[in-house]
């Protein structure tokens, strides 16, 4: 554009080219200079930048206009490594970059992701993929590692600003009875049956099944002590770690028909050291997801249990059963090692006594329904009933 002559203000300076624009220019707080990131038609324009970037760094608010030119790809897998994830959340998010952020803002400064960017791109996934889960995860991604770019001034404000694009709307999670239970505990062969029964009624996550050991079982309190998990991830690796949250290290009391099929899989399956695991496959290896997920498949069909039905939502079935055996909220929030922020449940409190009550209450229930089962059947519901009762 040629030399430009100036005039020098009060703050910062505006200089004239030869083209006849004008441009602007400011020392900022480390005495380092700025230019203006385009020229201006009129003096009057650049004066006004000016007196916007001055009002900025009056009130606090200048950011460095270079602080904003960190490459997306490298900050966001820089803040997975540095949050200290679990395995599977770890590999989660991870997998929600690799498919569904990178491919569009992996070649973008942090200070180039705009508002606009962040609305198209939520509404191709959603047109692409057709998973609203998948994308309300992703989003929500997005969100919280542009929120520390925010927090690390790198940008000023998140441009992740959809109302409501985080939240999931999950399907309303199934319920089993009692019979279909014991069925699938049936289904599942004499191995497998305590895990099914422990998911319903622990209710145990499967990779706190998982690592369970035998020193954790107490037959005559009927307690186990959930320590640790081991989760699968998609690669098949096994990762031995801590439960999901703090609160699921726990004591949980188990109901009383329970004894019998805890104290049979002891004797029986569990490993025979003190340290050893509670459930181990048929040649002696550590529960294994994929091989147990053939299993249940195979349970499922054969009981008439809907294909959508999933072993966790055997928690979902103890959740509800425990609160019509009198359970609070809180009570099964304890049992079943889970966390919230809601204040309601600050003021109530479930120790090990009630815990005890929810699990009696829970026997109650179960050998009730049993009990209807075997008089409208004129004997023993199934064969299994049998076994238990022996």
């Amino acid at each position: 554009m040629g030399n430009a002559k100036g005039t020098r203000r009060r703050f910062g300076a505006v200089r004239q080219y030869r083209s006849g624009r004008w441009t602007a220019s400011y020392l900022g707080p480390d005495g380092q200079e700025f230019r203006a990131p385009q020229t201006f038609e009129t003096k009057k324009g650049a004066e006004v930048w000016l007196s916007q970037v001055e009002a900025d760094l009056t009130r606090g608010n200048w950011q460095d206009p270079d602080a904003g030119a960190v490459n997306f790809k490298g900050y966001a897998l820089q803040w997975v490594e540095e949050r200290g994830l679990s395995a599977t959340t770890d590999e989660l998010y991870r997998r929600l970059l690799r498919l569904h952020i990178l491919p569009t803002f992996e070649g973008l400064d942090l200070d180039q992701i705009t508002a606009p960017r962040v609305r198209t791109w939520r509404t191709e996934r959603l047109s692409t993929t057709g998973a609203a889960t998948t994308v309300a995860k992703s989003y929500r991604l997005l969100k919280a590692i542009l929120e520390t770019a925010v927090d690390d001034e790198l940008i000023r404000r998140n441009p992740c600003r959809i109302r409501g694009a985080g939240k999931e709307a999950s399907a309303e999670r199934q319920i089993a009875t009692v019979d279909q239970v014991d069925a699938l505990a049936d289904a599942l062969g004499p191995r497998w049956r305590l895990m099914v029964f422990l998911g319903a009624y622990g209710p145990l996550r499967p990779e706190e099944q998982a690592e369970l050991r035998r020193k954790d079982v107490d037959l005559n309190t009927m307690t186990i002590r959930v320590r640790q998990a081991a989760p699968e991830l998609t690669t098949g690796r096994r990762v031995v770690g801590d439960t999901k949250s703090e609160a699921g290290k726990r004591y949980v009391v188990l109901p009383a028909f329970l004894h019998k099929d805890l104290r049979r899989h002891l004797d029986w399956y569990a490993e025979k050291d003190g340290d050893g695991l509670l459930f181990v496959g048929e040649k002696g290896a550590p529960f294994r997801r994929s091989s147990f997920g053939r299993k249940w498949r195979r349970a499922r069909a054969a009981v008439g249990m809907p294909q959508d039905f999933r072993f966790y939502d055997l928690r979902h079935t103890g959740h509800t059963l425990a609160t019509r055996s009198g359970a609070t909220l809180k009570d099964t929030m304890v049992r079943a090692g889970q966390t919230s922020e809601r204040a309601a449940l600050i003021y109530q409190h479930s120790d090990r006594e009630r815990q005890k009550e929810v699990a009696h209450g829970l026997d109650k229930m179960v050998r009730a329904a049993r009990n209807t089962g075997a008089d409208r059947s004129g004997g023993p519901a199934n064969s299994a009933q049998k076994v238990r009762d022996a």
